[in-house]
């Protein structure tokens, strides 16, 4: 099975606050995650805004997970 790193919603329609999550690709976008890696707030607006276990997410893209276009960019910024 081919497993995915991406978001999951959660949170208040008006506030949305997104978990990033390793998922079965099959799977609905709001069904049961395999693990979750971390958070996002995109309402945050400095340093808190992105909460990532670097470590974690390193073991499931090296096991053969494939981050979505956004969250690569969300690593990409947490990793500096």
């Amino acid at each position: 099975m081919a497993v995915v790193i991406r978001l999951q919603r959660t949170g208040k329609r008006t506030q949305p606050q997104y978990r990033v999550v390793a998922a079965e690709k099959r799977n609905a976008v709001g069904s049961q995650a395999k693990e979750v890696l971390g958070t996002f707030n995109p309402c945050v607006k400095d340093n808190e805004q992105i909460k990532l276990n670097m470590e974690r997410v390193s073991h499931w893209i090296k096991t053969g997970a494939v981050p979505s276009k956004t969250v690569a960019s969300i690593i990409k910024k947490a990793s500096k």
